[in-house]
């Protein structure tokens, strides 16, 4: 276990009440509770921000599921939420069943928030995917329902290109199964199809945030970088960028994925691209379970074509942990792909360090903090970022109005004429597709005119979800 002083504290607003403007660097002033309101060395400038509260909302609960960090639930607690945490994921029909009693739900890459899940949320206003990708939510249902959701891009990235580094080497060495054999007492000291990794070169598949910490490591050990993507992007070092995925693949002796599952990146790796891959070259799979038809590896692995593989993420995943539950009625083709030699095969593990998992849960839980208690969406991966400047303490009178609605014509008119009769300090909306969002802080509230202001933008006719921050 980490010591105390390696954990990466979360901020709360149980103490001084400031704001930060989101995306700023960690450091002791930059928690999500300072703004910095000018670049002056007036003390003053660094001016305390109004402590905002949901208007007619029960008291916020959070369900987190997956063994999310625990500092990141403790995070929650210091903000005054109501958080129910799980180590397991839950099925379809237990989320049916419970979610409608939550405002938030974190998760990781095992549960499902599919449409049936989101009409039984009758209360959700978040979701918080404390991993990379988002495949396991229904995300145009989600903003339709006006749930933005947040996820972690960038807090595993080093990890992962580690573990690939580690698996590289794994396979030119067949560790795993030289050390297979000496568990079970046999001695088996061979040099044979075993080679150093300087000198080789490596395809990566997917230049991105993963992508590029592993371009540095590979060419640290003295390997030759190739890469593709759909995008034209700047290499780091000397890596090279290809104009095919089949360039890189005639020229890598090793291919390592990391792209996210989308409909046209399923089976990106099928039995016509393991045959454009070099003969004795080796295929690293740490990105999602359907990139690759896993029949058609095993195929060419058989065949001999392939000299190794290592793939950590599966078409099909077992809900938890235990012995046994990788198994043909998961995936059909376990066993075999579980017999074969100089295969690496790991239980979804890329993210999962304790440096990474406490980073992933600063981020999701400082991004869902943030639109719960100020109504930014910067960062969601399915609705129009927003954000507006802090309301400061001593601005009484002032509310925010986050105001979800479809994105058609004469809404903002409409809305601004209920706003009229109070004067709108700012205002930012944004659009992403049929939805839009729309941030007022509006000043010479009363209490009276609160419940009316809800109330008549609540009955427009393009209305999704209206809150007020008080």
């Amino acid at each position: 276990m980490s010591s105390p002083s390696s954990a990466i504290p979360i901020p709360s607003r149980r103490h001084d009440h400031y704001y930060q403007s989101p995306g700023s660097p960690t450091s002791p002033l930059t928690s999500p509770n300072w703004r910095v309101l000018s670049l002056s060395n007036n003390p003053n400038d660094f001016l305390p921000s109004k402590v905002l509260q949901p208007f007619a909302t029960d008291e916020i609960r959070l369900l987190l599921l997956e063994n999310i960090s625990l500092e990141a639930v403790q995070a929650f607690k210091d903000e005054g939420f109501q958080v129910d945490h799980f180590t397991k994921a839950w099925t379809e029909d237990e989320l049916v069943a419970e979610i409608g009693n939550y405002h938030v739900v974190g998760i990781r890459s095992k549960t499902k928030i599919t449409e049936r899940v989101l009409k039984a949320a009758t209360k959700l206003l978040a979701i918080g995917c404390f991993c990379i990708g988002t495949n396991q939510v229904d995300l145009l249902n989600a903003a339709r329902a006006g749930i933005p959701v947040f996820n972690s891009p960038f807090s595993n990235s080093r990890s992962v290109a580690e573990l690939v580094m580690a698996e590289i080497i794994s396979l030119s060495r067949q560790l795993t199964d030289r050390a297979r054999e000496m568990h079970d007492g046999t001695w088996n000291k061979v040099s044979k199809n075993c080679f150093e990794v300087r000198g080789k070169t490596l395809g990566i598949v997917g230049y991105g945030h993963i992508g590029t910490q592993l371009s540095v490591l590979a060419e640290a050990f003295g390997m030759r970088v190739l890469y593709y993507d759909v995008l034209n992007i700047m290499p780091l070092g000397s890596a090279q960028q290809v104009a095919t995925l089949g360039d890189l693949l005639g020229q890598s002796t090793f291919v390592s994925l990391h792209v996210p599952e989308l409909p046209e990146t399923v089976n990106l790796i099928g039995e016509a691209e393991l045959k454009m891959m070099q003969r004795g070259s080796y295929l690293i799979n740490n990105a999602r379970g359907r990139v690759v038809d896993i029949p058609a590896l095993i195929g060419a692995l058989e065949a001999g074509h392939l000299a190794g593989c290592a793939v950590d993420v599966f078409p099909s995943e077992p809900g938890s942990n235990g012995a046994g539950a990788f198994n043909d009625q998961l995936n059909w083709w376990s066993s075999k792909l579980r017999s074969l030699p100089n295969v690496i095969l790991t239980p979804h593990i890329g993210g999962s360090t304790e440096e990474a998992q406490r980073m992933i849960g600063f981020e999701v839980s400082t991004a869902l903090t943030r639109y719960i208690s100020y109504g930014t969406t910067l960062g969601a991966v399915n609705f129009p970022e927003v954000d507006l400047r802090a309301i400061l303490a001593d601005q009484s009178s002032f509310i925010r109005v986050c105001h979800i609605h479809k994105n058609k014509p004469g809404v903002l008119r409409q809305v601004n004429e209920i706003l009229s009769d109070h004067n709108v300090e700012k205002q930012y909306s944004d659009s992403k597709g049929d939805i839009a969002y729309l941030m007022a802080d509006i000043s010479g509230v009363s209490q009276a005119d609160i419940q009316d202001l809800h109330d008549r933008i609540s009955r427009t006719r393009s209305n999704i979800i209206t809150r007020l921050l008080t």
